[in-house]
């Protein structure tokens, strides 16, 4: 079945009723596993729906494509035109420069780029285009997180001039978690766009463009279909969030690529080296681990170094699975964010692809990383 039979080429003047976040193009990566909303205790409006196919914001408006690519978008295709890359969250603080410019001075030479979003445990954060100018200015290349929870459109189009400005290495388009799920469930969530839209907007800002997708999040069988619509926008890259392991990921890449989509593939190994750290994991929505991933770390001697052998084998395992890259995926939970930058540095420089830019000599090239 080809992708345009699989979607819904609806037409429509509004957001899906009754979605909280205002969706166009949902369902988003907060959908339980018994197919309720992150908000409350009732049926997510898309599950039910066919793939909402990609028709411009708010479904009427065309977005037009960028004559001009930042020099930063320009280096990062380069780049991964070379070899797979490495991708780092940033364990930093939220609002604080110090702390950005501490982390960074760990994992500079570790990383192709950092995953500079929303902070998971705090909401109140520095602007996308202010951090991205911190990291930057400290040495390292920002991946920025964009969401749409936070800021209505013009805001939105206003961070992607600032990012272009830096410039940002990508940018990373989310939808959000809903204030109600948060610290700050008194602010008024805005979702003026999701985050296929907002894709649209940094594509046609000259950006290298990342979206996510949920492979197990329902409705499962339409994750890469709606995957399929994101890129529709010209984005070309997507995170795969926490799936199982390299066997689920490669599963989804070929039903994306059946589909008739094209990207370059980042799969999200769980970085866990504390009970702090642990927690933190466990708390992200729909999080879907190798069976007994989590508790053969936190029940080990050394956690931490029990932590680092397990995602630098799960980084290579998906490498040989044909990804074109790794994200190493956490945070610090309320620890030291120092300590866990440098378990961030240590598994990257196990890793090797970074420093050798041969896939630490397992054959991981473009020519095989493609997926």
């Amino acid at each position: 079945m080809s992708i345009d039979e699989l979607a819904d080429h609806r037409v429509a003047s509004g957001s899906e009723p009754g979605c909280p976040k205002q969706m166009e193009y949902g369902p988003c990566g907060g959908v339980d596993f018994d197919g309720t909303c992150e908000v409350g205790d009732f049926r997510c409006v898309f599950l039910d729906a066919p793939v909402v196919r990609w028709d411009g914001i708010d479904r009427r408006t065309p977005v037009a494509s960028a004559t001009t690519a930042t020099s930063e978008a320009v280096r990062m295709r380069a780049l991964m035109d070379s070899r797979p890359i490495l991708v780092s969250d940033l364990p930093a603080r939220p609002m604080s420069g110090a702390s950005i410019r501490e982390v960074a001075s760990i994992l500079r030479g570790t990383a192709d780029a950092v995953l500079a979003g929303d902070s998971g445990d705090q909401r109140v954060q520095f602007p996308p285009a202010y951090r991205a100018r911190l990291i930057k200015d400290a040495g390292l290349t920002p991946w920025t997180g964009l969401n749409c929870r936070d800021r209505n459109r013009v805001a939105i189009e206003g961070e992607l001039a600032g990012l272009a400005d830096v410039p940002t290495g990508a940018v990373h388009c989310v939808t959000g978690d809903h204030t109600m799920t948060g610290g700050r469930p008194d602010a008024a969530p805005v979702f003026d766009l999701d985050s296929t839209e907002v894709a649209a907007l940094a594509v046609a800002a000259g950006h290298l463009v990342s979206v996510g997708e949920s492979p197990l999040t329902p409705p499962v069988e339409h994750r890469a279909g709606r995957l399929v619509q994101k890129l529709r926008t010209g984005a070309e890259v997507c995170f795969i969030n926490h799936c199982g392991g390299a066997g689920p990921a490669r599963v989804f890449v070929d039903e994306v690529r059946g589909l008739g989509g094209e990207a370059r593939f980042i799969a999200c190994v769980p970085i866990v080296v504390s009970l702090e750290s642990a927690a933190l994991l466990a708390s992200f929505t729909t999080l879907v681990l190798p069976e007994g991933y989590l508790d053969g770390i936190v029940s080990a001697a050394d956690p931490r170094s029990a932590g680092i052998d397990a995602a630098v084998r799960m980084s290579l395992e998906f490498l040989e699975a044909g990804m074109d890259g790794v994200n190493l995926s956490g945070g610090a939970g309320g620890s030291d964010e120092l300590v866990y930058a440098e378990a961030l540095a240590e598994i990257s420089e196990r890793i090797g692809i970074v420093s050798s830019g041969r896939g630490n000599g397992i054959g991981i090239g473009i020519a095989d990383s493609r997926a």
